[in-house]
């Protein structure tokens, strides 16, 4: 397996899978090619064979460079829980941490409970919201109207702070 920056040419692989690798659900509507081609420096890929199985989208804040975002993430669901979606966390963590950043954001559904308990044992913690779904703090409306979100944030620390 190869982990690199992401391209823009890994748009059209990754969205024609993608819907797949979420079970049907619409999902590429999330991912516009913008990613692919505004933020490679702090997007990855993991490829096997010339394929994607896995990627990650993210960049640092332009409101508090501190911070960083992952916006989507993803893995090839044959290859779940064999250390794929930690690497590519990994590898996001060491490069934001290296331009200055000291925290992680990143949201979910409160319906995905396999993202919450990822995140949750990647060292994210959950951010209070304003209200409580499930037994989950959630922050209501996060996205639109019946779209609540369960908010990350992981602090990181550059190795030579």
């Amino acid at each position: 397996m190869r982990l690199r920056q992401a391209e823009e040419s890994d748009y059209p692989g990754i969205i024609a899978v993608l819907d797949d690798w979420w079970n049907e659900r619409k999902m590429t509507d999330m991912l516009p090619r913008l990613f692919f081609k505004h933020f490679r420096d702090t997007s990855f890929v993991a490829e096997e064979a010339g394929s994607a199985v896995g990627f990650l989208i993210g960049f640092v804040s332009r409101t508090d460079p501190r911070q960083a975002y992952v916006h989507f993430m993803g893995v090839h669901p044959d290859r779940r829980r064999q250390g794929l979606a930690s690497a590519l966390y990994g590898r996001f963590f060491e490069t934001v941490a290296s331009l200055g950043c000291r925290e992680v954001h990143c949201v979910t559904s409160p319906a995905n409970a396999n993202s919450i308990a990822f995140h949750t044992r990647l060292g994210f913690a959950v951010e209070a919201g304003d209200k409580v779904v499930d037994g989950q703090a959630v922050h209501g409306d996060y996205d639109g109207p019946g779209e609540d979100r369960v908010l990350f944030v992981k602090r990181i620390v550059a190795e030579n702070s």
